[in-house]
């Protein structure tokens, strides 16, 4: 009764956060916090606290499955490079940077690189709430980025664990094991099992069950990944990324209806219950530090955002002149960003959730170490400093963005008008063959030929002028038939309540009207 207790009183804070964030203005995270602060406040939640092993099991592998199959493969593939460079080697380069700085003010070497190590990554999922100001190509890199830096981040922490723990020596040739097994093996688990995934996956054609198949993918290869010290979220994401370029022409639309809106439910649950947590988790810090670990805790938050932000950037500048030094391709120089670009890619470098999971992940005791120590300084610090991030860079982001003078970015509204042009020529062209295999008679192939034409002109990319005639029609048109789609429902509705039709009926005749409003709404943007 407990957990179910829990689970409801989360679901609600991240329900009333989210309506005042989205009445405010404000941005949600700030919102979910305080949720979670004012929850902190009911008795039977004080002192509510998840098992360590569990926040990185239940909330990871979902979240990272579900921003690895809405990622851009283009992206990634022109941005490799510099992708892997601050996937990689920016989250090794920024986690020593907050260690060393937290050791000077006085933390223990492994609380430091604790606190390094959940800092590090960057958010997918904050840039996404956050970002709404980035052009297309600086949010893809950004997503991009956040996918390989948690696998970067989790192996530094599983480090930072055994150097407390002491179970075995930290040694270079120890590190640098443990990073080949971590990300060769992650990628490998990630790639063939994921492929052979697939291959069951074909033969499921019912929408319950791939939905259901779908959700238990990512959470099946973590765990093999981890079985044997791999990096689970490099199988997570590997898979999904697979998955980007096969599912399309095997997975039916009914499945992708379906698993669109779950995984968007679920993701939208779990990234806000993170943030709930940590609000339930800062009462129960703070009371465990004293007044003077309080001042020392905020002035290492202090210390530890400063130099997140100035090791970024600086390792954004360096290595893009170093590889301007090296690389004088000319491809090369058609991706050359501006230092203004990277002061926005430095500002854009959100931390959330994810660090908030590493953070509640530290053990609250351990055999040999007993209560882990210093976890009551690990969260307060780690908190401090997302919150920090949110406020302070989302407040800034917008005028970040207009300052750095980046252009706009149209690309992907025209490679939509543009493939909705390719398909409809491609479907006209198409049409005599298929309908003579399937006995149309030439009326219903007249009236489609019309259609097929009407949208190919559409779209067409050679007169913005017509083009935009016909949008403001077609818009003219898709809010008529809304109307008239109000209309339907309410006349049926009508017809239910008075008993004239069944429930099945209904269910039936509103089931229609749902998708014909879907198609012409458009489809919601998958972020």
């Amino acid at each position: 009764m407990e957990a179910l207790v829990i689970v409801v009183a989360l679901g609600a804070a991240v329900l009333v956060g989210s309506l005042v964030s989205s009445r405010s203005g404000v941005a949600s995270p700030i919102t979910l916090v305080a949720a979670g602060l004012v929850l902190a406040l009911v008795p039977a939640m004080r002192g509510i606290e998840l098992p360590s092993e569990v926040v990185l099991v239940l909330f990871l592998p979902i979240l990272l499955f579900w921003e690895a199959i809405t990622a851009s493969g283009r992206t990634i593939r022109v941005y490799l490079r510099g992708i892997l460079l601050s996937g990689i080697l920016l989250v090794v380069v920024t986690a020593a940077a907050m260690a060393a700085v937290a050791h000077a003010l006085g933390l223990p070497w492994a609380t430091a690189w604790l606190i390094g190590a959940a800092l590090a990554p960057t958010d997918a999922t904050a840039v996404a709430a956050l970002g709404k100001d980035l052009p297309a190509r600086t949010a893809g890199i950004l997503k991009s980025e956040s996918l390989i830096n948690d696998g970067t981040a989790l192996v530094l922490f599983a480090l930072a664990l055994s150097l407390t723990t002491h179970e075995e020596a930290i040694t270079p040739g120890h590190i640098t094991v443990l990073f080949l097994i971590s990300f060769v093996g992650g990628l490998a688990i990630g790639l063939i099992g994921g492929w052979l995934l697939f291959q069951v996956r074909r033969f499921i054609h019912d929408p319950v069950l791939d939905t259901t198949f779908l959700v238990l993918t990512p959470f099946v290869l973590y765990l093999i990944a981890e079985s044997v010290e791999a990096s689970g979220v490099l199988a997570v994401v590997s898979c999904g990324l697979l998955w980007v370029r096969m599912a399309p022409l095997v997975v039916d639309a009914r499945s992708r209806q379906q698993s669109t809106p779950f995984f968007q439910l679920t993701t939208f649950l779990l990234n806000g219950a993170l943030f709930v947590l940590i609000g339930l988790e800062l009462p129960i810090a703070v009371s465990g530090l004293s007044s003077a670990q309080i001042g020392t805790g905020m002035i290492v938050t202090a210390a530890v955002y400063v130099v997140m932000l100035a090791s970024r950037y600086l390792f954004l500048v360096v290595s893009a002149y170093t590889i301007r030094a090296l690389d004088r391709r000319p491809a090369q120089r058609n991706l050359r960003a501006t230092n203004r670009a990277r002061v926005l890619r430095t500002v854009a470098g959100f931390r959330g959730g994810v660090s908030l999971a590493v953070a509640l992940a530290v053990p609250l005791e351990a055999e040999g170490v007993g209560v882990w120590p210093n976890r009551d300084m690990i969260v307060f610090v780690v908190a401090g400093v997302v919150v920090t991030s949110i406020v302070a860079q989302g407040l800034a982001l917008p005028y970040v963005a207009r300052w750095s003078r980046l252009p706009l970015d149209s690309s992907q509204h025209d490679e939509v008008a543009q493939a909705r042009c390719e398909a409809a020529r491609a479907s006209l062209a198409a049409l005599p063959g298929i309908a003579r295999d399937l006995g149309v008679d030439q009326e219903t192939i007249d009236r489609v030929v019309a259609e097929y034409a009407e949208h190919r002109d559409q779209v067409d990319l050679d007169d913005p002028q017509f083009r935009e005639r016909v949008e403001r029609a077609m818009d003219q048109y898709a809010q008529l038939r809304l109307a008239l789609i109000a209309v339907k429902r309410e006349t049926v509705v009508g017809m239910r309540n008075r008993g004239e039709i069944d429930d099945s009926a209904f269910r039936q005749v509103q089931a229609r009207l749902d998708l014909e409003e879907v198609r012409l709404s458009g489809p919601a943007e998958v972020e």
